[in-house]
């Protein structure tokens, strides 16, 4: 009396398909579930019993072992529920046990027997068909997101007794409204921020074209009402539109964290995180008991994550930001396993001059002491500083100042650079000039030394770094693709240095 089917447990977006048996003793009743469940998924037992007498069906007496296998993975979530039961009445007899053994079942159960909506269902049915098992059933509410994923058969049920219709029980269906998905967080459909809102700061306009051309982080000092927050804003206005994959990796991502709306299809735009500064580094970041969730950082993969008063972050929070800005992606380790998730985004910071705000310029209206503007600014470390390739400086904002470019003309010049990007390290992997390593970018220049001798002089003055030039030459080369160069020239490497050093290094 075995019965078998499948389910998928997930160690950051990575999906591995759980065999999950039942096996039916003739001895006094008992319900044991083993292969490593975690908390909530120990407590299925008791939510599977229920679900299956409310749903019509007769519950077992005997002594019910479920295996979770491989026993080795660590297992987490209420997604496991159904594929219990289906396994139990599967060896019970209820359902055609050799019919549900070519299945996958992803959901949580109700008391009353209706299936509840859960996290991570892309990445989950995205590798039960990488597993060959395309059948899955999922929720009625998690239906939209599954049928995202080619090649997937997707059922989407009401209930526990509807899974055991589809699979042949003589059952009645109860005719059930399906349970919402209440953790998705509904995206706004309002038009995007436009880049003509922006009154003057040509300067600083121009540099976030060029980190929205090549992919560059970027810091903005200046005082309050200066724009800062307005540009960052409008950053991802300016990104072209994610490619297919790209689009089921973070589509993927959110669907992990639930704060994915299936009815709008994959997002296909960049996103945009903006934590508050009293964030922890578990919500940048990510982490959580068992299996770490995705934080801000990897809900903004492919797009942009803005730090508002950057210096007002704790320091243990912004340094946790030097993996995923060198490596493009984030290792989570906790006891319950190994979590990878993608964090390859733009990290626009923004801050003020010192703690009042008013010690842009001459700071004539500062009221700040010196000590207070060096532990201010202080906050923001050297190690990560030196991992942004644009630090502007914002004057105050004047009335007077005329509205730009809106962000349809300067998303057309970003679309032509990147395109030329593309073009230039297609077959190498990389999309643009910020992923590029900076030997590649320097065998390029040439031999001829007197392109980076401004970049020479500002690392022997100490001003710059030896990562330094390597983030400069790579703002050059964007700045290059921007003026439909085929290479940067001498006075578009003094440009970068000058974009990188607000002034100061060359």
């Amino acid at each position: 009396m075995l019965g078998r089917t499948h389910a998928v447990a997930l160690l950051g977006l990575e999906g591995h398909v759980v065999e999950v048996e039942a096996h039916l003793a003739p001895s006094l009743p008992a319900f044991t579930l083993v292969g490593l469940p975690d908390a909530s998924l120990a407590e299925s037992r008791d939510r599977v019993r229920a679900a299956v007498t409310s749903s019509g069906l007769a519950w077992p007496n005997r002594r019910i072992t479920v295996n979770l296998s491989p026993a080795s993975l660590p297992k987490a979530g209420s997604g496991f529920d159904l594929a219990v039961a289906v396994a139990t009445l599967a060896a019970a007899g209820a359902v055609d046990a050799a019919g549900v053994s070519g299945w996958v079942h992803v959901g949580e159960l109700g008391l009353d027997g209706r299936l509840r909506p859960v996290r991570g269902v892309l990445p989950a049915v995205a590798a039960a068909v990488a597993a060959g098992l395309p059948r899955v059933v999922v929720p009625a509410a998690n239906a939209a997101e599954a049928a995202l994923v080619p090649g997937a058969h997707v059922v989407g049920a009401t209930s526990l007794a509807h899974v055991c219709a589809v699979h042949g029980a003589d059952v009645v269906v109860p005719d059930v409204t399906p349970v919402a998905d209440v953790t998705a967080a509904p995206r706004s459909a309002a038009q995007a921020p436009d880049l003509a809102d922006v009154l003057g700061q040509e300067e600083a306009r121009h540099g976030v074209e060029v980190a929205a051309a090549g992919g560059h982080h970027l810091l903005m000092v200046g005082p309050p009402g200066a724009g800062k927050t307005m540009l960052a804003a409008r950053l991802p206005g300016l990104l072209p539109d994610l490619e297919e994959p790209d689009a089921v990796e973070v589509t993927a991502v959110h669907s992990v964290a639930g704060t994915f709306d299936p009815t709008r299809g994959l997002l296909r735009r960049p996103p945009f995180e903006d934590p508050h500064h009293t964030a922890t580094a578990a919500s940048v970041v990510g982490g959580g008991s068992g299996v770490p969730r995705p934080g801000a950082a990897s809900r903004a993969h492919r797009g942009v994550l803005f730090l508002d008063e950057a210096p007002e972050f704790r320091p243990a929070v912004l340094q946790t930001l030097r993996q995923p800005l060198e490596q493009g992606e984030l290792v989570l380790h906790r006891a319950a396993g190994t979590a990878r998730y993608p964090a390859r985004f733009q990290l626009v910071l923004a801050a003020n001059p010192c703690p009042c705000g008013r010690g842009s310029g001459k700071g004539l209206g500062c009221t700040c002491r010196s000590e207070q503007r060096r532990r201010y600014f202080g906050r923001l470390a050297g190690p990560l500083l030196d991992r942004v390739d644009l630090q502007l400086e914002l004057p105050p904002a004047r009335a007077t100042d005329a509205p730009g470019e809106p962000t349809a003309a300067v998303a057309a010049r970003v679309a032509q650079a990147r395109a030329a990007q593309g073009e230039r390290w297609r077959g190498h992997g990389w999309r643009t000039n910020a992923e590029v390593p900076g030997a590649r970018l320097r065998e390029r220049l040439g031999p001829d030394r007197a392109l980076v001798a401004d970049l020479d002089r500002a690392v022997d003055r100490g001003t710059l770094s030896l990562r330094g030039v390597d983030r400069v030459v790579r703002v050059a080369w964007t700045l290059a693709d921007l003026d439909g160069r085929t290479a940067p020239s001498r006075a578009q490497v003094r440009e970068a240095l000058l974009l990188r050093t607000r002034g100061h290094g060359a």
